[in-house]
């Protein structure tokens, strides 16, 4: 995203260990946490320790995108009453959010755009991924929640994830099997990348392949040698290799990471934990509605 830890020393810096592997090897399947998972750094270099939230990093240069990738968009539900915006001091630009600048375009123009930015492999993105469905259904008319698959943990299999959601949302049950790919991943871990016994990741041979997963997704009606068709279509390549270049421009460097309508980004850490997150992205939606 070592050797073994103190649980509690595991609930509380599980996933701060995935931006500090010693020679790339992760810490055991860590426990919920607010921290975020960082990308991984080359491999001729260890990855930096470092306590800093990911998400506050703004140094990544960010270039324009002709056009953001088609994501997945929730299944309609009954729209949350709007929140007024009331600009009271609470949330501060370049502290709980950042701007993006350039402003990133959207998928669905008269909207307003809600991206989580995270991968199925990311244990962060597990522990806050409740917290996502929240968000989603906190959402007011007018606004509508998107999913936008990361791919920079090569070393915790994160591509193959990616490839993944794309093929599941070109067949249509990228949304229906959103939370039943988590569980897969670090409940009952038929498509897990770590050992959920908490040893770490499982030897390199023993990742989920495309294939493996594609067995996962035909609960939902797909068949499997569809899905891995689809899967290595040149449609699906070049969603992710959009994905990544929208990744880079939004500057995100973080999982989860939050994204208002391709102006803000910000996570639970820099919001202040997974309630705040609800609350800023309300704010930040309420914004966008007054045209602050």
């Amino acid at each position: 995203m070592f050797k073994r830890l103190p649980i509690l020393c595991v609930i509380l810096l599980a996933l701060a260990a995935c931006s500090s592997h010693d020679e790339g090897q992760p810490a055991a399947a860590p426990a919920a946490s607010s921290t975020m998972t960082a990308p991984a750094t080359p491999a001729s270099a260890p990855a930096p320790a470092t306590s800093a939230p990911a998400v506050d990093d703004s140094s990544a240069p960010a270039t324009a995108v002709s056009a953001a990738p088609a994501p997945a968009e929730s299944a309609p539900t009954a729209a949350a009453p709007a929140v007024p915006f009331v600009d009271n001091g609470k949330w501060v630009e370049g502290k709980n959010y950042f701007l993006i600048e350039p402003a990133q375009p959207t998928s669905h123009p008269g909207k307003i755009e809600v991206t989580e930015v995270f991968s199925f492999g990311c244990p962060a993105c597990n522990a806050f991924h409740a917290t996502a469905d929240q968000i989603r259904k906190s959402l007011p008319a007018g606004a509508v929640m998107n999913y936008l698959p990361a791919a920079f943990r090569p070393d915790e299999n994160w591509v193959v994830y990616q490839r993944a959601f794309y093929a599941a949302q070109a067949l249509g049950v990228a949304e229906k099997s959103y939370d039943a790919m988590f569980d897969a991943t670090w409940k009952t871990g038929e498509t897990a990348t770590y050992n959920l016994k908490g040893t770490g990741l499982k030897p390199k041979e023993a990742w989920p392949t495309i294939e493996d997963i594609a067995k996962f997704y035909a609960q939902f009606g797909v068949d499997p040698k569809e899905f891995v068709a689809v899967a290595n279509s040149f449609s699906v390549n070049t969603r992710m290799k959009r994905a990544d270049d929208l990744i880079k421009a939004y500057g995100i460097d973080g999982t989860p990471s939050m994204v208002v309508n391709g102006k803000y980004r910000y996570g639970p850490s820099t919001a202040g934990g997974y309630a705040q997150t609800i609350e800023l992205t309300q704010w930040l939606v309420a914004k966008e509605q007054a045209g602050k």
